[in-house]
């Protein structure tokens, strides 16, 4: 009997492999072989056609952390995450339950929150460069009908960063309000029901109810959006390019700017390994810390 059940345990461990073979086979070949052979690059100087590169062990990592732009860039990044996060999560979560309600043109209005979301990135970076332009754009022209005078929005660095988080905002809220509106289908109606016979008004179903069941949902939304707040290079390149003064230069396009611009790859790669270790600390927070408060049922 013992045999058996651990020839039956030895074939279910077969055929789990088996399931997952294909997964870790893709993984291992464009996640964990590029992320090793990242770091490896990383430890290496720059290589021209008469000197080659030698191995410098840690040393472009101590060249970020010494040159300027390396704090720039990351406080430029930290705000820009620290508010396009949480304020494209709730737009998400506030367009979401209008569009789920029971309201006239229903589908209009969700074709309409869903708009940004297909326009490609370029096209969405030259239509706010439209808006943003001074004295001409849209921006202005509204403004102006109340004083105000024209703003260089994208070349003053007072407002450079603002006027890339505001493009970003617009155009994630409507992509992510369509994961709360799929969850909130999901949700009996009898739920709402009930509370209302308890007496509880919209903001307390709202509060005690609605938002712990979205909590699935919102932590997906929320990774989601932390991977796309270190990964924004297509606006920038219409909008600022980084400045003026790297005043709204985020890390993956002063990654590409040192690989590409400067051609200088191991500092590039240097960078992007502390990328991947940022996101994997957040990644093991979030596990640990807001997974175990999260009801799935």
């Amino acid at each position: 009997m013992n045999d058996m059940a651990r020839l039956q345990k030895q074939r279910l461990a077969l055929y789990g492999w088996m399931l997952a073979a294909p997964a870790l086979a893709l993984m291992s070949l464009f996640a964990f072989y590029p992320a090793i052979a990242t770091f490896w690059h990383s430890l290496f100087t720059r290589g021209t056609t008469r000197r080659p590169s030698v191995f410098a062990g840690f040393e472009n990592y101590s060249d970020l952390f010494a040159d300027p732009t390396f704090a720039t860039v990351v406080w430029n990044n930290l705000i820009y995450a620290g508010v396009t996060i949480p304020v494209s999560i709730i737009f998400a979560l506030i367009m979401a339950l209008w569009a789920n309600a029971h309201i006239p043109a229903r589908s209009f209005v969700r074709s309409a929150y869903f708009t940004p979301t297909i326009l490609p990135m370029i096209a969405a970076a030259n239509l706010w460069l439209f808006f943003y332009t001074p004295d001409l754009g849209v921006i202005d022209q509204i403004t102006g009908f109340f004083g105000a005078s024209p703003t260089n929005w994208l070349g003053q660095p007072d407002t450079a960063l603002a006027a890339v988080i505001v493009v970003t905002i617009w155009k994630e809220a409507g992509f992510f309000m369509i994961f709360y509106l799929a969850a909130l289908q999901t949700i009996p109606p009898d739920l709402r029901e009930a509370a209302r016979i308890e007496g509880a008004g919209r903001w307390t179903y709202t509060r005690r109810v609605l938002l712990p069941l979205l909590m699935p949902t919102t932590i997906f939304v929320f990774v989601n959006a932390m991977i796309n707040s270190v990964k924004l290079i297509d606006h920038l390149f219409i909008l600022t390019k980084g400045g003026p003064n790297n005043a709204s230069k985020l890390i993956l396009y002063w990654i590409w700017e040192m690989a590409f611009a400067y051609f200088d790859s191991p500092h590039a790669a240097a960078m992007t390994i502390l990328v991947l270790l940022a996101l994997g600390l957040v990644a093991v927070a979030q596990f640990r810390l807001v997974e175990k408060r999260t009801h799935y049922r």
